[in-house]
């Protein structure tokens, strides 16, 4: 079957018959779902007589057979049960009011007239990096992927995306609960425990001694990356792709598969970028929320 892409949706449909489309029938209907074996009965029974009933509508003269209705309507109940929406991608880049998206920044606690940390321009959703803090999804997601496009606007430094964030400022009354992928440069992909914790292969040569293992203050937080040498030249478009299906996490950088965590203590929140010193430019921020995992 051929496939068809659009921004939001998947179709996968075969050419109608040119017959089928003259009689009405059903057959030249885009059906959005996965094949299956119901889906293959359900496609045979309209096939074969959705076009003798509907050509009776047509006519104003009701079938003769009223058992064609009946394998009509139990064709359409397969399809409705072995049918799903394909994946949705949106931009998570909002407008220049921030839409969608919270910022907290500790700094302005007493300073509400602070300069801004996050702001959009020219289509970019922009990180200033200072005053430091976090700029936080209104929304709440599980099971989805992050495709990003990022680079460093000025001096390369420290950035990061923040998946399942939960309780805000839980450490160092800074960083929200949650699991960071980080974007420092020469260490994207990195993970940091931030009150969630994570497993990787190798656990003791990527993190250290076990004894030091921890998700809070001074603690072995970090897990290393797998790779050297995977992000671009300053100043150019770096893409990081984060992907959260039930309680794994994988970063890939430039299409390296640069970190893989499994047994994550959480599997849902909501999705953070740091402003964490150092400018940093995203011209894309597509978020992919998977339907059927």
């Amino acid at each position: 079957m051929p496939c068809y892409k659009s921004k939001t949706l998947l179709v996968r449909s075969e050419k109608p018959s040119k017959a089928c489309v003259r009689r009405g029938g059903l057959e030249n209907k885009s059906i959005i779902c996965l094949g299956s074996d119901r889906i293959k009965v359900a496609r045979l029974l309209i096939a074969r007589y959705s076009p003798r009933i509907w050509s009776s509508y047509n006519l104003g003269v009701p079938t003769k057979n009223p058992n064609m209705k009946l394998l009509l309507l139990a064709a359409l109940f397969l399809l409705s049960n072995a049918c799903s929406i394909a994946d949705v991608t949106t931009s998570m880049i909002p407008g220049p009011d921030l839409h969608g998206w919270h910022a907290d920044i500790p700094d302005a606690d007493d300073n509400p007239d602070i300069e801004p940390s996050f702001a959009v321009r020219d289509g970019m959703l922009i990180s200033n990096g200072n005053p430091q803090g976090h700029l936080i999804s209104n929304d709440s997601y599980r099971n989805y992927r992050l495709n990003i496009e990022y680079r460093w606007s000025g001096e390369p430094g420290n950035c990061g995306v923040l998946v399942h964030a939960s309780t805000p400022r839980r450490l160092y009354k800074m960083f929200p609960q949650s699991i960071e992928c980080q974007m420092y440069a020469g260490n994207a992909g990195d993970f940091w425990c931030i009150g969630e914790d994570i497993t990787v292969d190798d656990m003791v040569g990527r993190r250290g001694p076990k004894e030091n293992w921890g998700t809070d203050g001074n603690k072995a937080r970090r897990i290393l990356n797998l790779t050297d040498g995977s992000e671009k030249e300053v100043g150019e478009w770096n893409e990081m792709v984060i992907e959260c299906t039930a309680n794994e996490i994988k970063v890939w950088v430039n299409g390296d598969l640069v970190n893989h965590g499994y047994d994550c203590t959480t599997n849902i929140g909501h999705i953070a970028i740091q402003a964490e010193g150092a400018p940093c430019e995203f011209r894309r921020f597509d978020l992919t929320q998977y339907v059927d995992r």
